[in-house]
């Protein structure tokens, strides 16, 4: 009886981190939760509904811009502002840009910004969630994100941002957004199928486009900076960690590629420190700050840029 109240407890406690992350705590063991993590593994099998929903121009073009948007969002702001304050912005931008971010799928701002601070605590070293050396590829790659132990806010490691309530919401209950971003699409997909037929979409297919395609290719090019910067790619400083600069990856996630000269200087807004490196999200910062939407972009100082040592 004990255990099946046991094991009935866990089930129910795993079904709640699908809607609060204040339920969850650090668990010792690096084991993944099934039941916890069966949204993420049901958006790739989500994929696979595009046999039945098939394709449009529209459902592309949607699937296209959200994969470019959330991007930035999660490469400009996720990463660059609330992991490493590399520029400044107003409360109201602050806010939008991490809503915009929630709606990629990976978990609250607050959350993402302490892993990826304990990362670079500890990069390819004792301690580090993700790094490919110590855990494997998979592990570095997906496991890691998976995993009971990493499902909990540090919020010590982000006290700077704690302090605003609308991001511990959005931290706390980060299935909410993306859950609106899902009816959203439905709902004008079945308002297109409806009023302009021409066009070839409807409700399924731009959710499938939309949310599920576009979603898990986010999530992949994303970790990929996790898991194969870390192995494949050029080493133009001698950083203490084994990242790499990967013109592929750089492409793929709109300049997240740099990942050595990103750990040579993680505080910069930009990572393609020279001009041919292209860093599609330091030009929209700069277009951004141009608009007045942020400031103080954080340079690289020339004497750090042109340190060139290897190891």
């Amino acid at each position: 009886m004990n255990t099946l109240r046991s094991t009935a407890t866990r089930i129910l406690r795993a079904l709640a981190l699908w809607f609060d992350n204040d339920a969850a705590r650090p668990e010792s063991a690096s084991r993944i939760d099934l039941i916890r993590v069966l949204p993420f593994i049901g958006l790739h099998f989500a994929c696979l509904g595009v046999l039945w929903t098939g394709w449009s121009p529209v459902a592309i073009g949607v699937a296209i811009a959200l994969y470019a948007g959330r991007m930035f969002a999660i490469t400009g702001f996720y990463h660059r502002y609330f992991s490493h304050r590399a520029f400044r912005a107003a409360r109201p931008v602050q806010f939008l840009m991490a809503v915009a971010g929630a709606a990629a799928a990976q978990r609250g701002p607050l959350w993402w910004a302490a892993h990826h601070r304990h990362h670079h605590a500890r990069a390819d070293r004792a301690g580090d969630a993700h790094s490919p050396h110590l855990h494997g590829f998979l592990w570095a790659h997906t496991g890691w994100f998976l995993a009971r132990e990493n499902f909990a806010t540090d919020l010590d490691a982000v006290r700077d941002w704690a302090r605003y309530p609308e991001l511990r919401f959005l931290d706390r209950y980060d299935a909410l957004v993306p859950t609106l971003l899902g009816v959203a699409l439905y709902g004008v997909g079945a308002w297109l199928a409806v009023h302009h037929p021409e066009l070839g979409t409807s409700g399924p297919q731009l959710l499938v486009w939309g949310l599920a395609i576009s979603t898990v290719a986010l999530y992949h090019a994303t970790f990929l900076v996790n898991s194969l910067a870390h192995c494949l790619g050029t080493r133009r400083y001698a950083t203490r960690d084994d990242s790499r600069n990967n013109v592929v990856i750089a492409l793929l996630t709109l300049g997240e590629g740099w990942h050595n000269n990103h750990h040579h200087f993680p505080g910069a807004a930009r990572q393609g420190f020279y001009w041919w490196e292209i860093d599609v999200t330091y030009y929209g910062l700069r277009l951004m700050a141009a608009l007045g939407l942020v400031r103080d972009l954080r340079p690289v100082p020339a004497a750090l840029r042109d340190a060139r040592s290897r190891r």
